[in-house]
């Protein structure tokens, strides 16, 4: 497993890329370049990740390819075929988005966004991706949420095979998955079961936590890691069953400080439990 997170400090080069991840003490970044790069650009960046040992871990194509409105339905549906070109050709490991919601907010809850027309939506939708672009060595990744699918681990194995494409993989954010108390107070088990079903896909996870306040009616919020209740000694347990290569990226923290303290809190557990990171 290979802990990573976005990078604070900027950079002009490759070169200066390989230093600044070297100071993060990361071994898996997202990718440094957005779509549009140049040949010349992405060979350069992919050849100093493969010196230094860096492992790009994942191109985001975040946008909605279910959108409601026709012009951001094509141009999210775009914007994740040159993603995943460009996932392909660096070297990423995937390529991650959400599937989409029907509602006019891209990542936001809707009425239609867990039903069967919508589920069949999404399979026609990465079918397109994949068979666009027929990536030889990165993966097109769903990435589960809360309120459209994958919103369980059932849910995205029924997906996968639905979607029947050896392109297609699974990208695992359990906090994303805890949508009630009843999946807060179990979240131990709902990890194990997400490993259990999903384990032979998953290419990428990301590293967040989550706290349940007793503020009526329910109120779940997104925390930096070692302040939630999340069960990382399972997460880290599970992962460590995987490729040894698989990232374990951080997100959504404010600040360079915010992302070492998790970091740290990460790298404590995994020593507890002899995992490398």
């Amino acid at each position: 497993m290979r802990l990573g997170g976005p990078l604070w400090e900027t950079w002009n080069d490759p070169e200066a890329w390989v230093e600044v991840v070297k100071k993060s003490g990361y071994r898996a970044v997202p990718c440094p370049i957005e779509i549009g790069a140049t040949p010349a650009e992405i060979a350069a960046y992919a050849e100093a990740a493969q010196h230094a040992d860096i492992l790009i871990a994942e191109v985001g194509a975040w946008s909605n390819p279910l959108s409601p409105i026709l012009e951001e339905r094509k141009a999210a549906l775009e914007k994740c075929k040159q993603s995943l070109a460009l996932a392909d050709q660096i070297g990423a490991l995937c390529c991650v988005n959400i599937t989409g919601s029907r509602g006019d907010t891209w990542d936001g809850p809707h009425a239609d966004n867990l039903t069967k027309e919508t589920f069949e939506m999404i399979v026609e939708t990465v079918r397109d991706i994949i068979d666009t672009v027929q990536p030889t060595r990165a993966f097109y990744t769903l990435e589960t949420m809360p309120w459209m699918y994958p919103d369980s681990p059932e849910s995205y194995l029924e997906l996968l095979q639905a979607i029947d494409r050896k392109a297609c993989a699974a990208h695992l954010d359990p906090v994303n998955l805890i949508c009630s108390p009843q999946r807060y107070f179990q979240n131990s088990q709902l990890i194990s079961k997400c490993f259990e079903l999903l384990g032979p896909w998953i290419k990428s996870c990301h590293a967040k936590d989550i706290s349940l306040s007793s503020s009526l009616t329910v109120h779940l919020s997104e925390v930096r890691p070692g302040l939630g209740a999340l069960d990382y000694r399972t997460f880290l347990r599970c992962a460590h069953q995987l490729d040894a290569n698989t990232p374990l990226l951080l997100e959504h923290l404010p600040n360079a400080t915010e992302y070492q303290l998790a970091a740290s809190y990460i790298r404590k557990i995994a020593s507890q439990a002899n995992i490398a990171l």
